[in-house]
């Protein structure tokens, strides 16, 4: 098969497009035909080697976590899903590829196309995982930093999902879309205190950081109790009494809440840019920059 790798550590340049043999369905697993993938934060920092002690890769390494496709072969021990089902979920392989094995998934809802499929998997399996792990409950506020982001609007629109009232911070140029979902939207950085008060004057509850840009001194200052602000991407959160997103969870689960809502009209996967296999470094470039309003896309 054909699939984007890279063969050492370093910028987006060294992605390239390579014939590599075609991976296989383990028990527990599918492999799809990959229709689209996509291209996360965490894609780009692996590439780059900064979490080579965490998630150290074997070259050549094949970027990518989240996919979406047909099923074309099905592992031992696997029930309920059948050769040409069209589902979404998250790559064992690595997924800017034209095969990927899913060890989770779920049927792709109508509501979405195979490219916005392909963005949901990271997004609403770290989403779910963070409101679980606050213990976020129905009626209460949550802030989210970075609510126009690949994974901030997928975090927005499943608490909005789960009865919450959700405040998400964006540049000025990403308010209207943020209301068009129910987010109440405000601008980040300095005085970000005293709006968050105008806005929730009986304060915030809990606070979800999706943009690892180094605000959480600033954003546990929100709540009464440092540990109820969670990052998907700050780790010097031990500093300030926050937490990190743990990566416990269910899979299928937390799908099958994103995919529930699709269906409902309540979860839009925005698609910013899409890109061909080829143009994979200036994928990784664009999420590099920051300025990624939803999700970054690879049709191989």
């Amino acid at each position: 098969m054909r699939a984007v790798i890279f063969d050492e550590y370093g910028d987006p340049q060294v992605l390239h497009v390579a014939e590599v043999p075609d991976p296989h369905a383990g028990p527990g697993q599918i492999r799809i035909r990959v229709k689209a993938s996509s291209v996360n934060p965490v894609d780009w920092k692996i590439r780059a080697g900064f979490l080579a002690q965490m998630m150290p890769v074997e070259f050549p390494a094949i970027p990518g976590r989240d996919a979406s496709g047909i099923v074309d072969e099905i592992g031992e021990g696997v029930t309920g899903v059948s050769i040409g089902e069209e589902v979404f979920g998250s790559a064992t392989t690595g997924s800017n590829a034209e095969l990927a094995v899913l060890a989770g998934w779920a049927q792709k809802p109508a509501a979405w196309s195979f490219a916005e499929a392909a963005g949901a998997g990271v997004a609403s399996s770290t989403s779910v995982r963070c409101l679980d792990q606050l213990g976020a409950q129905s009626g209460k506020t949550i802030l989210i930093e970075g609510a126009a982001g690949g994974v901030g609007v997928v975090a927005s629109q499943i608490a909005i999902g789960r009865g919450l009232t959700v405040i998400g911070t964006a540049s000025e140029s990403n308010h209207e879309f943020l209301r068009s979902l129910g987010v109440i939207p405000t601008t980040y950085g300095e005085g970000l205190q005293a709006r968050v008060a105008a806005l929730a004057p009986d304060g915030i509850d809990y606070v979800i950081d999706t943009a690892g840009s180094g605000s959480l001194a600033q954003l546990v200052t929100l709540v009464e109790d440092p540990q109820n602000v969670i990052t998907v991407a700050d780790y010097n959160a031990a500093a300030v009494g926050a937490r990190m997103a743990s990566n416990e969870g269910n899979l299928f689960a937390a799908y099958a809440e994103a995919s529930a809502l699709a269906e409902q009209g309540k979860c839009v996967i925005p698609i910013h840019a899409s890109f061909s296999m080829d143009e994979a470094a200036k994928a990784h470039e664009l999420s590099q920059s920051g300025h990624v309003r939803g999700k970054l896309v690879i049709i191989p």
